[in-house]
């Protein structure tokens, strides 16, 4: 009879579990999932559900044409959650996501929320694909961090060079919602238009405020002529409907930022002297693209767009090839890939994130709806 020695047969045992458990990890998984956390309820709903519609069309594109890793076929999948704008929910939301597993986040749409949970898909090397524009976001540290879009600190220098050289009137009033993008903006661009321009009145309220009888009755007492607003589009629309009730819509003009430039501000056409929105967000139809992701959009969710939805929409697919590239499913192997990338992007062309996160190709546009659409009047990347 032959004898094993025990010892090399203890070795070969544990040598063949280190085996099992390497392929384990290096196995290519059945499905990828991508979190998206957003805005899906309250007064910024439209936005949200908008951000995560461009995703949803993306992934279910990938899949239709057969997404692979390793030359597996492998399904992507959407995990959405509702951050409901909110910084302690955004908190919660980033640690549920990390808990099932996404391989990247896209989101979130605001700065107050996007800061908090950075540090919490940073500890876990997960990318965090985000629209927030306040520029504190990438200057954290974290290398997982990376805009979608311009900053701020070029949309104050548009919104100050724009209503100084652009808007007629002296006397400006300046407001904000109270949060880290909306105020953080609205002092920049408050800073910017000293020596050009008159600010009578400069105040903030809060991001869920729309009683604004007070304001509107401040804003006739000073004459004031201009309305410099980081406010939500909800917001303003509650403001324009109690400066109607004091007969002093007519007189102003408003120069809103992003969160102006929505549909639902369409409505609004012809209520006010006049109204203009600077944007990070550019609409699809500005670019070549465009048209194709307009008509999928349609056909699939039976509304048209609503905000940015063709920015994540193109990140989804930048992620999916960083996922290729990287030949792994390991959130921080593709971090580090997409850091790196000069990604193709189906709407806008294409994407690509300096040393500290910050989108590249990023510029600013002014609008005005002409039409019963949002039309860009004039547009850079280098607003002084």
């Amino acid at each position: 009879m032959k004898h094993i020695n025990r010892r090399s047969a203890m070795s070969a045992a544990v040598i063949a579990l280190a085996s099992i458990g390497l392929a384990g990890c290096n196995r290519t998984p059945d499905t990828i999932k991508i979190g998206v956390a957003q805005p899906l309820s309250g007064g910024l709903a439209s936005l949200g559900k908008d951000l995560a519609n461009g995703v949803q069309l993306a992934i279910t594109e990938l899949n239709k044409e057969g997404f692979k890793l390793n030359g597996k076929v492998v399904t992507l999948e959407m995990v959405a959650m509702d951050d409901k704008a909110n910084p302690e929910e955004g908190v919660k939301v980033a640690q549920q996501l990390v808990d099932a597993g996404v391989i990247a986040v896209v989101g979130h749409l605001n700065s107050g929320v996007s800061i908090p949970a950075a540090p919490i898909y940073a500890a876990k090397g997960i990318a965090q694909l985000a629209i927030s524009s306040n520029p504190k976001f990438t200057q954290l540290g974290h290398t997982t961090a990376l805009r979608l879009v311009a900053n701020d600190e070029l949309q104050a220098r548009a919104v100050g060079s724009f209503a100084g050289s652009q808007i007629s009137g002296t006397k400006f009033a300046v407001i904000d919602d109270g949060t880290p993008y909306g105020k953080g903006l609205a002092d920049a661009a408050a800073e910017k238009l000293k020596g050009k321009k008159t600010i009578a009145l400069r105040q903030s309220f809060d991001d869920k405020t729309k009683d604004f009888a007070a304001l509107a009755a401040k804003l006739k007492a000073e004459g004031i002529e201009v309305v410099v607003s980081t406010l939500n589009d909800f917001q303003v629309v509650a403001l324009i409907d109690d400066l109607v009730k004091i007969d002093y819509n007519k007189q102003i003009t408003i120069l809103g930022t992003d969160t102006l430039k929505t549909t639902d501000m369409i409505k609004e056409t012809g209520k006010v002297g006049a109204f203009y929105a600077t944007s990070i967000v550019l609409e699809a139809s500005e670019f070549a693209g465009g048209r194709k992701f307009l008509d999928a959009y349609q056909a699939t969710f039976k509304i048209p767009p609503a905000y940015g939805g063709h920015y994540t929409y193109d990140a989804t697919y930048i992620l999916a090839a960083a996922i290729k590239r990287a030949n792994s499913a390991d959130p921080a192997k593709v971090s580090e890939v997409l850091r790196k990338m000069d990604g193709f992007a189906p709407v806008t062309g294409s994407m690509k994130w300096d040393d500290k996160g910050e989108q590249r190709y990023g510029v600013v546009s002014v609008y005005k709806v002409n039409g019963g659409r949002w039309e860009s009047i004039i547009r850079s990347d280098n607003w002084q």
